[in-house]
């Protein structure tokens, strides 16, 4: 009967314990911007910033949204199922 060298298996546990961290850092570094919310500009603010620079060398415009009507229009469509646990 033959037993396992530990030393001949700690070689390649290290190696993919080293693989598994250096893809957990590359996830972590993909998915940073998300746990932040995004800035978001007024009209104003992008007019003078690289946002307004770049429209305006596109020959483009930077303005407001229109505001939302007082009455909006109902959906078309069966309602959204709400969740079994809003909280």
């Amino acid at each position: 009967m033959m037993t396992a060298n530990p030393h001949r298996r700690a070689g390649p546990a290290l190696v993919s314990a080293a693989i598994a961290l250096l893809c957990v850092g590359a996830l972590t570094m993909l998915v940073r911007d998300r746990w932040h919310p995004p800035e978001i500009k007024s009209a104003e603010a992008a007019r003078h910033s690289t946002t307004g620079q770049v429209a305006r060398a596109a020959g483009a415009r930077v303005m407001p949204t229109d505001p939302s009507l007082a009455v909006e229009p109902k959906p078309e469509g069966p309602k959204p199922a709400q969740p079994a646990n809003p909280f």
